[in-house]
């Protein structure tokens, strides 16, 4: 035998000696209610692991060696939480900073793109992907991560591509994948060869039935926007396994999807959750996975069901549900302990049979220095000047009285209210920020390094009341833009410079005063932080609006903002 073949025989005869009693087993878990997601069952029983993996169910203690008992307290045993789908750099975390938010919710697995840090990184895209995935394997979470689909340079793409733990290519950008661009056409070349998979993007109803077809017939596996009863029809219909998603501003999608498949009584086979976004603040106070198995649970879906949702039917899609996904001999030992399947507790968060996680708190994390991601600035803002980001109305009434303007609304993100054209009061050749009398705060969006003239959209926004100062942060993929939010031009360009001064970062001031800060260095998309000075400084810059007497509710401003910039580049508010 060969050197591959001897190791494997040595460990085939190992699990063969310790189901006889003959050799030392790594892991007993005692005292459990294990849940059997193939039979969607619950049974009395333990789980013992070896090298990693679940080697037995319920053996026979009387001749088992164990090198370690573990008292599972009568607690539910349910596999290892995975996220379908994420963008783990959208919430400005690091991959170990992520750990310390993500995994004492019960998260072991993710799936994750990286395309928005790659897009920022430019020409950098190569030596960012392998910074951000370096000793990926020594997390306390499996990654599997997907090349750039869209936003990065296709040379880009293709290295990423080769790079472990990528197992395919990320979303294709709508308005590309539509009109036949060439390098979408290789890219999907590359993954297809590859034997990858290929995530799918836009809103099925959205597209017309021939790019439907399209999709499904490169090879794409899954689709993670839907918005409507509609959109999951077709989607299902298509043979696309549909992932639900529960990201910044998706509230009220989340209800109107879970009620339609309890109402059409679709079978949850088809489906698997995600998150797509979710800010650190989110996954601390309410948690990631296992809140969402929740909303699932209170929604009318069975709880074994939902759990199904966000483990074993996310495994199968992805064609690794011999690894994960399931509490069954072979698998990973990823396993949490809970005690109620409605309401996931995570109590005890195992990842390869070690505990990382107690009672919320993460035991054991990588130790792995991000510093050298983190980028200088590089200003573009010198000769902007406050009067650019006046409101210039798109049309005037016959009678002078009102003007037509645009509104964002920071969760309309998705569908049609994202932007309106709406009519305001028009008095002395100035907008006034006023509809059907409520007052809202003013929005500008401006391009950091123009080619001549520079582009910029005003309007108004919907999301944070800003009274007095402004607040201003800046995101760099695909393109590398601004946005601010106040009431006075002046204020908001000062802001928006102060921002230019690093190479990403929210700032709030006020009287052209810095008031708060949080850099966001690791090319301008994450914060290089622990997750106590993320959440210290996303709260600073909500107290330092609030002692101004500025009002925020939800998300906190730095995620509302951030999460814009997904929906200016759909709509192409981005020249």
């Amino acid at each position: 035998m060969n050197a591959l073949e001897t190791q494997h025989y040595a460990k085939v005869r190992t699990i063969f000696d310790i189901l006889h009693g003959r050799a030392e087993a790594d892991l007993l878990i005692k005292n459990l209610n294990i849940l059997d997601v193939h039979g969607e069952t619950v049974y009395q029983g333990s789980i013992l692991v070896h090298d990693k993996r679940i080697v037995a169910l319920s053996p026979d203690e009387s001749i088992l060696k164990v090198r370690e008992v573990f008292d599972g307290e009568g607690l539910y045993a349910i596999p290892g939480l995975i996220d379908a789908h994420i963008h783990f750099e959208s919430q400005l975390a690091h991959p170990t900073a992520l750990a310390e938010a993500m995994v004492p919710c019960g998260t072991t697995t993710i799936y994750a793109e990286c395309l928005d840090l790659l897009s920022a990184a430019g020409e950098e895209g190569v030596e960012a992907a392998t910074a951000l995935f370096k000793d990926h394997d020594k997390l306390p979470y499996r990654l599997f991560a997907f090349a750039p689909g869209k936003k990065t340079a296709a040379h880009v793409t293709q290295a990423v591509l080769q790079m472990e733990p990528v197992i395919g290519l990320g979303e294709f950008e709508h308005f590309t994948y539509s009109s036949g661009d060439d390098d979408d056409f290789r890219k999907a070349a590359w993954v297809r060869a590859k034997g990858g998979f290929m995530n799918g993007h836009w809103g099925v109803t959205a597209l017309s039935d021939m790019v439907l077809n399209y999709l499904p017939a490169i090879g794409v596996s899954n689709n993670h926007d839907v918005w409507n009863e509609d959109d999951i029809e077709k989607s299902i219909r298509y043979g696309f396994p549909t992932h639900i998603k529960f990201g910044v501003g998706s509230a009220e999608v989340i209800k109107v999807l879970l009620r339609a498949i309890v109402d059409r009584k679709w079978p949850t086979d088809n489906f698997m959750l995600c998150t797509d976004n979710i800010s650190v603040e989110r996954l601390l106070k309410s948690g990631h996975m296992d809140w969402i198995i929740g909303v699932c649970a209170d929604m009318g879906i069975n709880p074994i069901h939902a759990i199904k949702m966000a483990t074993y039917n996310t495994a199968r899609s992805f064609h690794m549900e011999d690894q994960i996904g399931s509490l069954t001999p072979g698998k990973f030992a990823d396993i949490v302990l809970t005690d109620s399947l409605s309401r996931i507790n995570p109590r005890y968060v195992f990842k390869d049979g070690e505990l990382v996680a107690k009672d919320r708190k993460l035991l054991k994390n990588a130790e792995i220095d991000y510093s050298g991601m983190c980028k200088a600035g590089v200003p573009g803002l010198d000769t902007l000047r406050a009067e650019q980001l006046d409101i210039v109305p798109l049309e005037i009434s016959a009678d002078g009285t009102q003007a037509k303007v645009y509104l964002f609304d920071v969760y309309g993100r998705g569908h049609a209210r994202f932007f309106q054209e709406v009519w305001v009061p028009y008095r002395d050749g100035q907008v006034v920020p006023e509809l059907d009398g409520v007052r809202y705060s003013r929005i500008s969006v401006v391009q950091r390094y123009p080619r001549g003239e520079r582009h910029v959209v005003n309007g108004l926004f919907k999301g944070v009341s800003i009274d007095r100062g402004a607040v201003a942060t800046f995101w760099p993929a695909p393109k590398p833009y601004f946005v601010a939010i106040g009431n006075d031009s002046a204020e908001m360009c000062h802001c928006l410079k102060q921002v230019d001064g690093y190479s990403g970062a929210c700032v709030v001031t006020e009287n052209l005063q810095q008031k708060a800060v949080m850099p966001l260095e690791i090319y301008g998309v994450m914060a290089n932080m622990t997750v106590a000075e993320l959440t210290a400084a996303a709260g600073a810059i909500d107290a330092a609006l609030e002692e101004m007497g500025n009002r925020n509710e939800g998300e906190p401003v730095v995620n509302k903002l951030l999460s814009l910039f997904i929906s200016l580049h759909r709509f192409r508010f981005m020249a």
